[in-house]
């Protein structure tokens, strides 16, 4: 069976389950542990980011490379056309995502779990230990706002980011306003890939991730309950309808955990 080396956060982690679903391939999720279960991921492939995918004795790092790799190894319901026009736009919306939805997706997040310490502990996987939750939601914002800095997410970086993802969000509207999928009437890695690293935006609604069910179908206001990024939402949650596998078994939370944030 394969194997999944992630963090059942990572957008490129969702973008790889998606991908997988979609093919119809069993796997075995590995939750990698920050810190320590990173120093072991790089002795198995000589690097610490997730996601890796293990395939008998093989490991394939990032999650462009594991897209071609399935699709070259499992090539059953091909995810990149053979096409050289549909081949060319799908990798370019595919490598566009990536740099774009991906990592100001994660700066929007950290603008918002900066800010509310109760949504800080309701992204944890629901089998977090309460301990550790008390121990996540207590960290200060000021010090949350020092460490953003330190790694580049300035409140400036933030705005812009956030602002950037606007306008993607618009395009993308634009794009799907009549087509079924990003490329034509057929889904392929760049649908896979928009939809899969969009969750930080917006939840899909289903028991996909292993997230309390009170934050299922919520995100950050500023995208999720803006009423002109409606379609696209709505598009997305059809493709995790139509491909994308719930878990077997999912656990909710107990207690107030937010249905949102807003971010400025």
């Amino acid at each position: 069976m394969l194997e999944l080396y992630q963090w059942e956060l990572s957008q490129y982690s969702e973008k790889v389950r998606l991908i997988l679903d979609f093919k119809g391939l069993d796997y075995r999720k590995i939750e990698v542990t920050p810190g320590i279960g990173q120093v072991e991921l790089f002795r198995l492939t000589g690097q610490k980011q997730v996601p890796v995918l293990k395939d008998r004795n093989k490991y394939i790092a990032d999650s462009t490379e594991i897209a071609k790799y399935l699709d070259l190894e499992y090539p059953d319901r091909p995810i990149i056309p053979q096409d050289p026009k549909k081949r060319g736009l799908t990798l370019l919306i595919e490598e566009w995502a990536d740099e774009s939805i991906g990592i100001k997706g994660r700066k929007a997040l950290f603008a918002a779990v900066s800010q509310d310490q109760n949504f800080r502990k309701s992204l944890l996987p629901t089998s977090t230990p309460d301990i550790f939750k008390s121990l996540v939601g207590g960290v200060p914002t000021d010090l949350l706002t020092v460490l953003g800095f330190g790694v580049g997410y300035s409140p400036d970086v933030i705005q812009s980011a956030i602002a950037s993802l606007k306008q993607d969000l618009e395009a993308l509207t634009l794009l799907l306003a009549d087509s079924p999928y990003l490329t034509g009437d057929e889904p392929t890695l760049a649908d896979l890939s928009v939809a899969g690293l969009s969750i930080l935006l917006k939840f899909p609604p289903g028991p996909y991730l292993d997230l309390p069910a009170s934050i299922r179908g919520k995100g950050l206001p500023i995208f999720s309950e803006n009423i002109d990024y409606e379609p696209f939402f709505t598009w997305r949650d059809r493709i995790y309808a139509q491909f994308r596998k719930p878990l077997i078994s999912t656990t909710s939370a107990a207690g107030g955990a937010p249905t949102s944030i807003q971010i400025d």
